[in-house]
């Protein structure tokens, strides 16, 4: 095991102490269905339900927890396609503190909607999720202000292993998790958190192939700078920031990528939705086709998929169900 999983794990395991409160401890439920159909023990991880919609208050809490008071009187900054917005926003109202949120351009109006519910000051830079985050760091820094990256930063992956803390807890047969994969803090925490407690559960990376950043710069042993295309996973949609930590993490605690059409993505989504009961955004989407896409490999296997979040705007949903 290498010694960036551990460090992260342990990290992650202080974060669970910190963040105790500040979010809820969300559901793991079995599905019958996808069980059933699929041969395997199915549990859905249900971070839809976390207060904002997403996973993305679990490593914002954490990292606003961990600053200085000094830092917390600068103020903060950030940049993100709207999940990682929306929490940084609920966390630093729920802190008292304030800051700058910076959006892509064609960020759902959702989301925008949930970051100015909780005081957030949204601005809008760039089509592309890296574009938005380099802009949100130069301004900080011009403006003597702390930069809570979405990804690249140990605390905020930390802060989303404690997902993967609750996993273990909830279910300690889990031998098998898939996980969608943006800037690849979510399955960096949870993957190290795994991997330290038992290096032979298979973690799956899980992204759309409009946007499998990750997954190609992975293969090519190094970040890659490469456009992406429109997606229903706009959580995971964009490039990967220069230099970002969680390359190395995602190289260490992902076993394999699946890369999914958008066609996988819709289907998977419409029948999550019709079975499980309750909507999901595009990026959980990624998660649950890639569970489909690789149906053969885990028949009998104890199996956990991620349901990252549920920050869908209702004309995209009702699209995807064939009502619009």
């Amino acid at each position: 095991m290498s010694e960036m999983i551990q460090n992260i794990a342990l990290a992650a395991a202080a974060a669970a102490e910190r963040i105790a409160g500040q979010i809820e401890r969300t559901e793991l439920r079995r599905s019958e269905v996808f069980s059933t159909n699929l041969l395997a023990n199915i549990f859905f991880k249900l971070e839809n339900l976390q207060t904002t919609g997403s996973f993305k208050l679990r490593g914002a809490t954490n990292r606003l927890m961990t600053l200085t008071e000094e830092e917390k009187a600068k103020g903060c900054v950030t940049a993100s396609s709207g999940n990682h917005a929306v929490a940084t926003a609920c966390a630093m109202q729920k802190l008292g503190l304030s800051g700058v949120i910076f959006v892509p351009e064609q960020t759902s109006s959702v989301k925008v909607d949930k970051i100015r519910s909780y005081g957030g000051d949204v601005q809008f830079f760039g089509t592309d999720g890296l574009d938005t985050e380099q802009h949100a760091r130069q301004y900080a820094e011009d403006n003597g202000m702390f930069y809570v990256s979405p990804y690249n930063d140990e605390q905020v992956i930390a802060g989303q292993g404690t997902c993967g803390i609750e996993m273990l807890e909830q279910y300690p047969e889990i031998d098998t998790v898939l996980i969608a994969v943006g800037g690849g803090g979510l399955i960096g925490g949870v993957g190290s958190v795994l991997k330290a407690h038992n290096s032979d559960i298979k973690v799956y990376g899980c992204q759309p192939k409009a946007s499998a950043v990750m997954a190609l710069s992975i293969a090519e042993g190094e970040l890659l700078d490469m456009p992406s295309e429109p997606t229903l996973s706009d959580g995971t949609a964009g490039g990967i920031e220069p230099g970002a930590i969680t390359f190395a993490l995602n190289q260490a605690a992902v076993d394999e990528f699946i890369i999914v059409s958008e066609k996988e993505i819709t289907e998977a989504m419409r029948l999550y939705v019709n079975t499980e009961g309750h909507t999901i955004e595009g990026a959980a989407g990624v998660a649950v086709a890639s569970l489909l896409a690789i149906k053969d490999e885990i028949i009998g296997r104890n199996v956990v998929v991620v349901i990252c979040g549920g920050n869908i705007a209702d004309d995209k949903i009702a699209a995807i169900m064939g009502k619009s």
